[in-house]
């Protein structure tokens, strides 16, 4: 079989695919999984492409330069992809430290690069050529799962994005959510006053809606959270008859099940507004609880989103750490018993 017909189909396959994850299960890895694949099988497809066309391609000379550039700076890409993304790390966490301060929060961006640095250049560095077999099969035994973490966190990436995209801008909505985040005794802090902001900006575009303000006080707080978000929108000129306001909740499960027993309507159409690195574990959390939603995010800084983005993927393994073991579980098998091996005859 021609092989640009085979490459076509499994392209159209993944395509496919694709498609009915996001139209059916877009809260869940499925959709940065199959996305991953999508962009696997188009680049195979474009090079079979090439490679049919070889000939009209090479007869004209411009077009021929252009794809040779492209081809060496995707294959230079993916050689210094590893070490561009210790790179961003590292810079940015730096960064984060020098402008928020030096809390453990704050540290995750420049340690995740370290770590990286540490096992894959540190360790073979160390070890050279005396390294033992055992503490070779214990670095593959540790490849393995770092490699594994790396690929969840390229596809929880991959999820949160698609998560973030909206074709069509929505005017049927029934319900806006705005998660609340930590105040300044009774002040809004830049963060929270961003996810206010894109909570008006949808409640002005679905002229049936109701925003639901959520957040319970906290240490440091003088008010809950709701109340001055309540206000704050108040200040902006919303109307209070089309505003709710919960004050209960202390974590984002509490934001959802608490807000989502002031609305009545169970076909209601509901949005969930929260800052951009935060809206996917949200949705999870949503899905988890039977909510069904769909999630806009407010931007905020670079760097902070990087640091934020590593919490929120921690928080996310707290909620399937179980799923992953298992399957870590099982793709360690044949490593475990090569280092057993070892360790017994050595």
């Amino acid at each position: 079989m021609n092989i640009l017909l085979i490459t076509g189909l499994l392209w159209g396959c993944s395509a496919l695919i694709f498609g009915l994850v996001m139209w059916r299960r877009p809260r869940t890895l499925w959709s940065g999984f199959t996305f991953f694949w999508l962009l696997v099988f188009t680049a195979i497809f474009m090079i079979s492409i090439v490679f049919t066309y070889s000939r009209w391609i090479s007869a004209h000379p411009f077009l021929f330069m252009v794809l040779g550039i492209l081809a060496v700076l995707a294959l230079f890409g993916l050689l210094l992809f590893p070490f561009l993304v210790i790179l961003t790390f590292f810079v940015e966490g730096i960064q984060i430290i020098v402008k928020e301060g030096a809390s453990w929060t704050n540290f995750l961006s420049l340690a995740f690069a370290l770590g990286l640095i540490v096992y894959m250049i540190g360790f073979p560095l160390l070890a050279g050529g005396s390294a033992s077999s055992a503490a070779l099969a214990l670095y593959a035994v540790v490849g393995l799962a770092v490699l594994y973490m790396l690929c969840v966190l390229t596809i929880f990436c991959f999820s949160a994005l698609l998560n973030l995209i909206h074709v069509r801008k929505r005017h049927d909505l029934d319900y806006i959510v705005v998660l609340g985040s930590g105040i300044m005794q009774d002040r809004i802090t830049p963060l929270l006053a961003a996810r206010i902001n894109k909570g008006i900006e949808l409640l002005k575009a679905n002229p049936r809606a109701t925003l639901i303000l959520s957040g319970g006080q906290g240490s440091g707080e003088s008010i809950p959270e709701g109340e001055a978000m309540y206000e704050y929108c108040l200040q902006q000129g919303v109307d209070a008859l089309r505003m709710e306001k919960e004050t209960a909740s202390k974590n984002t499960e509490q934001n959802l099940l608490y807000s989502y027993d002031l609305i009545k309507d169970p076909d209601a159409k509901i949005a969930l507004v929260t800052t951009r690195y935060h809206v996917f574990r949200a949705l999870v959390l949503a899905r988890r609880l039977g909510i069904r939603c769909i999630g806009y995010g407010s931007r905020t800084k670079w760097y902070f989103t990087l640091n934020a983005l590593l919490r929120e993927f921690a928080g996310y393994l707290s909620l399937t750490w179980r799923f992953h073991l298992r399957v870590l579980a099982v793709l360690e098998i044949p490593n475990l018993l090569i280092l057993l091996v070892m360790w017994t005859f050595q």
